[in-house]
């Protein structure tokens, strides 16, 4: 605006207009006209105060475009003042919720390290008070831990061992290099049982660390020689009781026959004296008699010897039906209850399931387990006082669940509760509550064969009025 006022004013004062404007105003004799001045002097002020009014207008106008500009500015920056205030005042509040998560999470994390020294000191003091010998080694072979056990044993000491090659350490040990070699090859943990007999037992186990920044070994030593000569003490005095059980029983059978025969002999031979001769088919009788009753010794003695030889070996597949059917045929040669009831004479009912299979069995053990069954049948038959209804057994096999089922019932004398309790155990010739019961009674070997032996099931249901049901389970594979 300034260029185009000082533009007109250059106009004005130009030297071609002032030339123009000097003629103007002179008149003809060459004096000013000084009307003709103030009327152009006039108008030239009117024409620049016009100028310089729209000028200022102008100025105004822009002025007051500036200043609105000027306050959508300063509205805008106030604007983004506050909201860089308001982001700043979210940032320090993060900051602050972010400074408070961190303190809780360095002091959650003091106390995680706390507790992680605390885990590590007790399963340091728990593996080196435990009750067996425990090495571990580096993939290199070296100790890296030498718990108390060792050193009580080893007589060296942990600073001693720490750091050292475990068989220049400790060459007594019975581990081999090779043997830790395999175990981190196979990568999977081995037990090795050494023993010299009649001195010491161990159990060593070696176990590969997994998943470790630096592998290695853990080898456990267990000194067992106590719980395998207890053991062994307890499995020799199973086998004695069960082997004075089953004596017991062969004595019974063979006592009861041996008696008859001296008592007919003994007869006989009174009669002999006696008679003169007169009472020959009497005496017939009795040599009769006691020839069958020598038989049924000789019956009992071959059973018993049938059974030492075919002892041991491996399982058999056996047909059941065809074991119990010979075991029947063998128990009426061999059993006859002390009051004189020969298993002969006693019923025999038999309901087997069609298509039974065959079974893994020690068919000479399983035979006596049923000779047993029906020994104690055929007894607890005779003990009944007033036979009601004919001397019955019956048997049933049925094939249920993967398993075999069969069961022996009987309507002889039945089994108290109290008898029950401990008619499988073994007999034992001290002053128990139960010593009294009769070994004959027992049926422990029977027990032992059914569940060591083959993994089955041997139990009892019994009413004394009723009779008693033996139940086993043998399973099909």
């Amino acid at each position: 605006m300034k260029k185009n006022l000082l533009y007109v004013l250059f106009l004005i004062y130009s030297l071609p207009i002032n030339a123009g404007m000097i003629s103007f105003l002179n008149d003809e004799d060459g004096h000013t006209n000084w009307q003709h001045l103030a009327n152009w002097s006039g108008g030239i002020f009117i024409i620049l105060l016009s100028v310089t009014g729209i000028m200022l207008f102008l100025s105004r106008r822009q002025a007051h475009q500036s200043n609105i500009a000027l306050k959508e500015i300063r509205t805008q920056l106030e604007k983004r003042v506050l909201e860089r205030t308001a982001t700043l005042d979210q940032y320090n509040q993060l900051l602050k919720d972010s400074n408070r998560l961190l303190e809780g999470e360095i002091t959650q994390h003091k106390t995680t390290t706390e507790r992680l020294r605390s885990s590590e000191t007790y399963i340091a003091d728990i593996l080196s008070s435990m009750p067996l010998m425990l090495i571990s080694l580096n993939k290199h072979g070296r100790i890296t831990r030498w718990n108390q056990k060792t050193e009580s044993i080893t007589g060296i000491s942990s600073a001693q061992a720490l750091g050292k090659d475990l068989w220049e350490t400790y060459p007594a040990i019975t581990v081999t290099p090779t043997q830790i070699d395999h175990v981190q090859s196979q990568n999977q943990a081995e037990t090795i049982k050494h023993s010299q007999r009649g001195q010491y037992h161990f159990d060593i186990t070696i176990y590969p660390l997994r998943e470790q920044e630096e592998t290695g070994v853990v080898i456990l030593i267990d000194d067992v020689t106590e719980n395998i000569l207890t053991a062994n003490m307890l499995v020799q005095r199973d086998k004695m009781s069960s082997m004075g059980e089953l004596a017991s029983t062969m004595a019974h059978d063979i006592n009861f026959p041996l008696e008859c025969i001296i008592k007919d002999l003994s007869s006989s031979l009174v009669k002999l004296e006696d008679s003169k001769l007169k009472n020959v088919k009497e005496i017939q009788n009795k040599l009769t008699e006691a020839s069958q009753r020598g038989q049924q010794v000789s019956a009992i003695i071959n059973n018993l010897l049938d059974f030492s030889v075919s002892r041991g070996g491996k399982k058999q597949f056996c047909s059941i039906t065809e074991l119990i059917n010979e075991t029947i045929d063998l128990a009426k040669k061999v059993i006859t209850s002390p009051s004189g009831l020969k298993f002969a004479d006693i019923k025999i009912e038999c309901e087997f399931e069609k298509n039974i299979p065959q079974i893994p069995l020690f068919s000479s053990e399983i035979k006596q387990v049923i000779l047993s069954l029906f020994r104690h049948s055929c007894y607890a038959i005779s003990e009944v006082k007033a036979q009601k209804a004919e001397p019955l057994i019956r048997i049933k096999i049925m094939e249920c669940y993967e398993a075999l089922w069969f069961k022996i019932q009987h309507n002889g004398l039945g089994v108290s509760k109290d008898e029950q309790q401990f008619i499988f155990e073994p007999f034992f010739t001290n002053q128990s509550t139960h010593s009294n019961y009769d070994s004959a009674k027992r049926l422990s070997f029977s027990y032992f064969i059914i569940t060591e032996q083959h993994r089955g099931q041997l139990a009892i249901t019994s009413d004394i009025e009723v009779g008693t049901t033996f139940h086993i389970q043998l399973p099909l594979s």
